[in-house]
């Protein structure tokens, strides 16, 4: 038998090893790519760009997007514009009392579990057992042993993170919520005293340090919150103000458009203004709190007098034409909103998450924006005459786009299947394609050659190639 192996070892051609090759190369790519597709319908978004993001670019010396240092652009891309809607935690009581069903489907959850698990994590938290308690937590369906789980998380120590899961799944109302995010801001403020001091120790305790700044921003934008909902939003836009000048680059919790909302109840226009100079930048993903309230402004200085008729004798002012190309902006970015504005459609609770220019985002924005709006004289007039000229219709939900690692693996493993499965079978025919193309792909760089060496001399060229 060795010797029948020996001897079949040797028989075997060159061509027989690039086919083992290609074959197997064909195998791991096929197989990669129905795991990319099952984790890109399971969780919505790519595995290799995730581990690619999330594990490769630091140690390539990227920068980490949700460290303090670098601002947020992605969550800007046109897909995964996804941000989740705060304040609204606490209806979810009452809506499960009221209807009798549950406010949150699995695809909330599962957008909810990515978020937290993206904030909330990092990848010492199995060194600490009350971390590890809450990182499975975060993964957990089902409310009562997520909320099991938080308590047995603070048996063992002050866990900030327990605090919030409890704040935002326990508390009943926006008093004892605010209570819960009090105890977190204390076990959060610890947390990160420690860790900046360790963070430059090594990679470890620098992805712990971002860990807890995102946590702590989160608990201090979650406390405004609940200030503002309590009535004090004085105290809210101090708090709000406060947080952006300490962590000014962390723009992923979009804290200036909750900023945005309370100085507009305050009614203190210019300071929205200078907000909106500050935040209304092309570097910024744009969304409709930003566009729809620089229309605004620009309509509160004309809204008053303004008639559609005296406008269509004498023709637009100055004033007139910027307010109505403000509108015309905001329009374009997200067409849904008008409607919901004018209330030509019945306007019910947010989602828990939306969609960036989609009819989620005009169902939060007008939800929460709609009294500003009556607010100032006129400006929904303005609104009504002049909105249409530029609506468009957009998807609702749009389809997600595949990621280019989805549709780059797909491609090179049909391209390379098809090359084994034709070498395979057609050896010959094979070779001389391969030698037409290569002859093809160098005729360029021979027809350069060839006129080089009849323009140089022949002395010239000689001593030139000779070096």
């Amino acid at each position: 038998l060795s010797c029948l192996a020996h001897e079949v070892f040797y028989q075997l051609t060159p061509s027989f090893y690039s086919c083992l090759l290609g074959k197997s190369f064909y195998h791991l790519c096929f197989l990669s790519q129905i795991f990319e597709w099952w984790y890109f319908r399971k969780y919505g978004t790519s595995f290799i760009e995730q581990v690619s993001v999330s594990h490769l670019r630091p140690l390539l010396g990227g920068v980490d997007s949700s460290s303090p240092s670098s601002s947020n652009t992605s969550n800007g891309d046109a897909d995964s514009n996804r941000q989740s809607v705060s304040g609204k935690k606490w209806l979810r009581f009452s809506y499960t009392w009221v209807t009798g069903r549950e406010p949150l489907t699995y695809y909330d959850m599962n957008l909810s579990a990515q978020d937290h698990q993206t904030f909330f994590t990092c990848d010492s938290d199995h060194l600490r057992p009350a971390d590890a308690i809450m990182q499975k937590a975060w993964r957990e369906r089902n409310p009562q042993a997520r909320i099991s789980a938080a308590h047995e998380a603070l048996e063992l120590e002050d866990c900030a993170t327990a605090y919030i899961l409890l704040a935002e799944e326990e508390a009943t109302t926006i008093m004892e919520a605010e209570r819960l995010f009090k105890q977190a801001l204390k076990a959060g403020e610890g947390c990160y005293r420690r860790s900046q001091q360790l963070q430059h120790h090594g990679t470890q305790y620098e992805a712990q340090h971002r860990r807890d700044i995102n946590v702590l921003v989160y608990i201090k934008r979650r406390l405004a919150m609940c200030s503002r909902k309590l009535g004090r939003t004085r105290e809210a836009v101090k708090m709000m103000r406060d947080l952006m000048k300490e962590f000014p680059l962390l723009s992923m919790f979009n804290i200036h458009e909750n900023l945005l909302e309370s100085l507009l109840e305050l009614q203190n226009y210019a300071d929205v203004q200078a907000v909106l100079a500050k935040y209304d930048d092309i570097s910024l993903p744009k969304s409709a709190t930003i566009c729809y309230t620089a229309a605004l402004l620009k309509a509160r200085a004309v809204s008053d007098k303004f008639s559609p008729e005296a406008a269509s004798r004498r023709g637009l002012s100055t004033a007139e034409m910027n307010a109505v190309e403000a509108i015309h902006r905001a329009v374009e970015f997200n067409p849904h909103v008008p409607k919901y504005l004018l209330e030509m459609k019945s306007l019910i609770l947010p989602p828990e998450h939306i969609l960036k220019r989609g009819d989620s985002e005009a169902i939060a924005y007008a939800f929460f924006h709609l009294q500003h709006w009556k607010r100032v004289e006129g400006a929904l007039n303005l609104l009504h005459c002049t909105w249409e000229g530029m609506f468009h219709e957009v998807s609702v939900y749009p389809k997600k786009e595949l990621p280019f690692f989805i549709l780059f693996t797909a491609g090179l493993c049909s391209f390379t299947a098809m090359l084994a499965l034709l070498t395979h079978q057609f050896p010959e025919l094979m070779g001389v394609f391969a030698k037409a193309f290569l002859s093809t792909l160098f005729a360029p760089l021979n027809f350069i050659m060839e006129k080089v060496e009849s323009i140089l001399p022949s002395s010239l060229w000689h001593q030139l190639t000779r070096i």
